[in-house]
């Protein structure tokens, strides 16, 4: 058997690795593999495999460093040759930085460690070396000060304590009556070294590490160890990093940007992250390390003499006070700014990406310390990807798979403005249910949103939980704020569908409908007070915060374009009006795919028609109410079919169950019970007989239409006469009437044939016929192990993936908040499967009710339309599933179309 190879060296435009190894050295570790390789100029050093540290989490340090020891000491034996200096060696010393590497960029979320390998002796040496005893002295309490944090947990437990170093370094600098630590001598340095030492002693109980060695074996684990911090976690959760993923380490001879005026560090990016503009930017600070740019504690400058120009301008300061005060790394050392340039163009020209760098000058030689492909806003990511692709160096796919398709949602949806959010006073935290950003009045109730609407008010209505009777109130305010419920509540996906910023499940807000107060801690909020929602993050702050439009670009365009080209799913929205509609097709929806009809029932005095019917006490009575409703759905119909001219409209009957369209409250029934001029005690009486014990579960979907044919009926003929009257206006019209909540064949073939014998009498009465399809929502388990039944009356499947998770888990979707959290802490769950589709229980359940119906009817259509499909993995997976489309909220069919493209590429 080969013995397994942990150490992977680089130097000298040398490497054992390259580029094409990020998963075992990590990104960090195989881009300086590929800058040797290419000729840039790179410290040498060595990474320790991402392998390893799953081994670390085994083996323990002891264990771990006992397994990489041997190779280690070779690889540092490499180093030294290059470098000529020795390792520990006090006349000429090799010191070394110790970083992480991941093989996703995770930038500051792990640790690092610089200057390691000084001690008393060595720090002497070093000075005698340089000439420059201030310099050695600054890196020597630079790395203790950094090990302290680092490995010998020296860092503050809690916010309110004060960092232990931070604390000894402004002391010493008081006594001496200075304020920069620029403006420490030597001695104070010194001085600063004995009080940290002596700190450290005084905390921990150990001293200071004195040995080479010893501090690099601590720093190496202690890199391994900040895999697991709180920080690296949570970005790895947002970002869905898995955890068995592990970093690498990176251990590589230092350079020193702290060595005068001659020496400098700095970071940059080959074009703008934010906005995508070809142009080089980034930072610098002359006599520093690395991480005084990143840390903020000195003001760094531009690189260029146009980004030094444009930051002015933005700073107000005159042309001759920037030349003079803050000039640009291009002025400061004209001869470093040039090689720098032409290593940045190389490097993105060889990479065929956006790069972000870390640099230092050390006596006026350039050292390139990393390179990686740039974090970048949505914007950027997609014009960065349309310009490469128009100067020709990336094509088509890649263009395609350069933009993640969730970063979409910020071209879709308005932004806070980034200098305002600095001064917002955050409340609390909810789940990110909507995109966007929305400022206004705070309003407990729907038909308050409504009569603020009218005064011309803007408001965020803010509930614990909302139901279909809020529908008004959500159109009509800036956004929707719960206290509880999760991505997929009701109060999510209809947000999402309106475009509406929506934050959710925000568990800490005590709600007081009847004070009309939001408490959260000691602090009460009333209505009328101004709130802020930022859907996107879900923070909530208070007061209003200035938005701005997100810009969207003609790239935009052509990257749809594009994706639309490579994809094989189609894209369909989830509408429920025109208006919905024609957002839907704007972003380039290839039909609808659930247009939920009782979400029509509360506009105006529809709802009043519609309790008519539920308080009748016979059929007649039924129809007589569902009389009235027959024009109103019959014109909705209209206006979809009209505005979606020719694609498929798919129509779900009545879904959810008659509860919901009636009051809970007492002073609400007594208002019904006088608007319907009945006594409030027929109210009471109704309301209560519709109560159930699990509704959701209960008379709903099909069984409402098989225990009342004549909703079906009415409903039916709406959508049959809607069809009819737009072709006679020679649109075309493909309808699809979906029947809900279907377990076994006969309920369908029982709401089938009263939709076939209705569809017959509409055309006999217009004289004139239509091709029509009659389709299921398979959202019960049932439904999919029989498909192969239900295929033999239906001619379309579509997937109503949010209810069938939930009975698939048996999680109530709507509570799942209360253990969700704690099961994905745990691990218990890897993601939400409410968010996520999850592919070996619900995806298998889709799988098999796929193929059991095509077994049956080899073409026979299929598709989701629960909210995964608009997310991106679960998109691959209904391409893999094939499906025929997904159906998602309007706002989310671009994110869908990207996705869709990515998942055809990948399979290439």
């Amino acid at each position: 058997m080969p013995k397994t190879k942990r150490v992977y060296t680089f130097g000298n435009k040398q490497a054992e690795g390259n580029g094409k190894m990020r998963e075992l050295l990590g990104g960090k570790g195989a881009n300086l593999a590929e800058m040797n390789l290419i000729g840039i100029p790179v410290p040498p050093g060595f990474t320790i495999t991402t392998e390893v540290c799953a081994e670390y989490y085994t083996l323990g340090k002891e264990g771990v460093v006992k397994l990489i020891k041997p190779e280690v000491e070779a690889a540092m034996k490499g180093v030294e040759q290059i470098m000529n200096m020795k390792f520990g060696d006090s006349a000429n010393p090799l010191l070394v930085s110790v970083r992480s590497g991941a093989r996703a960029s995770m930038p500051g979320m792990m640790d690092t460690i610089l200057n390691l390998g000084l001690n008393d002796e060595v720090v002497e040496g070093l000075a005698k070396k340089m000439n420059n005893p201030r310099f050695a002295w600054d890196s020597y309490r630079r790395f203790v000060q950094m090990y302290g944090d680092v490995v010998m947990d020296m860092k503050p437990q809690s916010k309110e304590d004060e960092d232990p170093f931070e604390e000894i370094i402004d002391a010493v600098k008081k006594e001496k009556g200075v304020k920069l630590d620029t403006d420490l001598t030597t001695d104070d340095l010194k001085e600063l070294v004995k009080r940290f030492k002596a700190a450290v002693k005084k905390v921990t109980g150990k001293d200071f590490p004195t040995d080479p060695w010893e501090q690099l074996w601590g720093a190496v684990c202690a890199v391994f160890s900040s895999w697991m911090n709180e920080r690296a976690i949570l970005y790895r959760k947002l970002n869905n990093i898995p955890a068995e993923w592990g970093t690498a380490v990176n251990v590589q001879s230092m350079v020193f940007g702290n060595m005068g005026e001659t020496s400098a560090t700095g970071v940059a990016f080959t074009r703008d992250a934010a906005t995508g503009e070809d142009i080089f930017n980034g930072e610098y600070l002359v006599n520093a390390q690395g991480e005084d740019v990143v840390a903020g504690i000195r003001t760094p400058q531009e690189i260029t003499i146009e980004g030094s120009r444009r930051w002015a301008e933005l700073q107000g300061i005159s042309e001759s006070e920037r030349a003079t005060k803050y000039p640009s790394l291009e002025e400061v050392m004209p001869a470093a700014f040039t090689e720098l340039n032409e290593i940045q163009q190389h490097l993105e020209e060889y990479f065929k990406d956006m790069q972000d760098i870390e640099f230092t000058i050390q006596s006026g030689k350039l050292w390139m310390l990393q390179t990686r492909s740039g974090k970048r806003t949505g914007a950027a990511m997609v014009k960065i990807a349309m310009d490469m692709l128009a100067e020709g160096m990336i094509d088509a796919k890649t263009a395609v798979l350069r933009v993640e398709p969730a970063k979409l949602d910020e071209l879709l949806h308005p932004v806070f403005d980034s200098a305002a959010l600095k001064k917002a006073i955050i409340i609390s935290k909810g789940l990110p249910a909507s995109p966007g950003a929305a400022t206004g009045q705070i309003v407990f109730f729907a038909d308050d949103a409504e009569k603020w609407a009218a005064e011309g008010k803007k408001t965020i209505l803010v509930r614990i939980e909302t139901s279909p009777e809020d529908l008004k109130g959500m159109t009509l305010s800036e956004g929707i704020l719960t206290a509880r419920g999760g991505m997929t509540s009701h109060a999510a996906v209809v947000a999402r569908g309106m475009g509406k910023c929506c934050v959710s499940g925000a568990g800490d807000l005590v709600i007081d409908y009847k004070n009309r107060t939001i408490t959260v801690g000691t602090k009460t909020y009333k209505e009328g007070d101004w709130i802020s929602l930022n859907g996107s993050t879900g923070v909530i702050y208070e007061g209003k915060v200035a938005t701005k439009d997100a810009e969207v670009s003609g790239d935009f365009a052509k990257l749809m374009e594009l994706a639309d080209e490579f994809a094989h799913l189609k894209v369909r929205a989830n509408a429920d009006t025109p208006r919905d509609a024609k957002t839907a097709f704007r972003f380039g929806a290839q039909g609808i795919g659930l247009c939920r009809t009782e979400h029509m029932f509360f506009e105006g005095d529809r709802i009043k028609a519609v309790r008519e019917m539920i308080l009748a006490d016979d059929e007649e009575g039924r129809r007589k109410a569902l009389a009235k409703l027959l024009p109103m759905q019959r014109g909705d119909f209209e206006g979809l079919f009209e505005t979606m001219n020719g694609h498929p409209v798919t129509v779900r009957l009545l879904d959810p169950p008659l509860h919901e369209f009636v009051p809970h409250f007492e002073k609400e029934m007594r208002d019904m019970a006088a608007e319907m001029k009945v006594s409030y005690e027929v109210i009471k009486n109704k309301v209560d007989a519709l109560a159930e014990s699990n509704p959701m579960l209960g008379h709903r979907g099909c069984r409402l239409g098989n225990t009342y044919p004549e909703i079906t009926e009415m409903q039916t003929r709406a959508i049959i006469e809607a069809a009819l009257n737009i072709k006679k206006k020679g649109i075309d019209v493909h309808v699809e009437i979906m029947v809900p909540l279907v377990g076994t064949h006969r309920e369908l073939r029982a709401q089938k044939a009263v939709i076939d014998a209705v569809a017959q009498e509409v055309f006999a009465e217009h004289n004139m016929i239509i091709d029509y399809a009659v389709g299921t929502m398979i959202e019960i388990p049932r439904a999919a192990v029989t498909a192969n039944q239900i295929a033999e009356v239906a001619d379309f499947f579509s997937f109503g993936t949010n209810d069938l998770t939930q009975m698939t888990f048996g999680y109530s979707r709507d509570d799942v908040a209360k253990f969700l959290p704690i099961y994905l802490e745990k691990g218990i769950l890897k993601y939400d499967p409410f968010q996520i589709i999850d592919v070996n229980g619900v995806g298998q359940l889709v799988r098999e009710a796929v193929f059991k119906g095509r077994s049956v009817k080899p073409q026979l259509k299929c598709g989701i339309c629960g909210e995964h499909g608009g997310e991106p993995t679960s998109v691959e997976f209904c391409h893999y599933a094939g499906l025929n489309y997904v159906s998602c909220s309007p706002y989310r069919v671009p994110i869908a179309r990207l996705a869709a493209a990515h998942a055809a590429l990948k399979q290439q």
